[in-house]
């Protein structure tokens, strides 16, 4: 598993740009649309703060342990690839991205909208709609995506800039996209090389998408601090 993974991982970035012409349909526009299903509920999942408000309920209105309940569920979610690629497949129907990988990204973007909901920030802003797909790349991306100023803060920063800036919209998703892309390569190449080792094939990725969905929501819980509404 972690032979092909970690293969991968080093090859995807490089394969990015190949798969990007074989997938014009992922523009930012895609992004924007897989956003708002994520917040507003597909397939199955009610709203992102309709979720946030039944963990409340049933945590008895604890804030931080709510949170862990999203993120459990979500990286349960996650984990079912089946659930995943069905939920992926109420976007894709027109795009070239496959379906499992859609899907996750929806299943990433509505824990992580859930979080922002539950700490107080308003999903129909659209600086917490930038704050929350900034969450879903990843720590470890957006620490360098600031570093090298392709993006001009972490998502707090984002959440609670003094104005929205529209031209951040197409930047940030057009990072999303990018990951979306790399994400497209590294499980197709993981796959490739799975097939061609013995035993490892049906290892590969068992549990990354799981474990990917995990940090993303401990990212999202460090990050995304209580604000109070006005």
């Amino acid at each position: 598993m972690g032979f092909g993974s970690s293969v991968g991982k080093r090859l995807a970035p490089k394969l990015a740009p190949r798969i990007t012409a074989a997938a014009p349909e992922l523009t930012t526009g895609f992004v924007r649309q897989a956003l708002d299903r994520a917040i507003r509920g597909v397939g199955p999942l009610p709203a992102a703060d309709v979720a946030a408000r039944k963990a409340l309920e049933a945590e008895g209105g604890d804030v931080e342990a709510a949170i862990s309940q999203i993120v459990e569920t979500h990286v349960r979610y996650a984990g079912a690839q089946g659930f995943a690629t069905n939920l992926g497949g109420l976007v894709t129907a027109t795009v070239t991205i496959p379906a499992n990988i859609t899907g996750l990204a929806l299943i990433q973007c509505r824990m992580v909208a859930a979080i922002a909901s539950l700490r107080g920030h308003d999903l129909a802003d659209p600086r917490v709609r930038n704050a929350v797909l900034v969450c879903v790349v990843g720590e470890d991306a957006v620490t360098e995506l600031v570093r090298r100023k392709k993006l001009p803060a972490p998502p707090m920063a984002l959440a609670t800039a003094p104005v929205h800036d529209p031209d951040l919209d197409k930047v940030v998703a057009a990072e999303v996209a990018s990951e979306l892309i790399t994400k497209v390569a590294g499980k197709r190449l993981a796959t490739t090389i799975g097939r061609r080792v013995p035993v490892v094939g049906g290892l590969v990725g068992l549990g990354a998408d799981g474990i990917a969905t995990w940090r993303i929501g401990r990212y999202a819980g460090r990050e995304l601090l209580p604000r109070s509404r006005r």
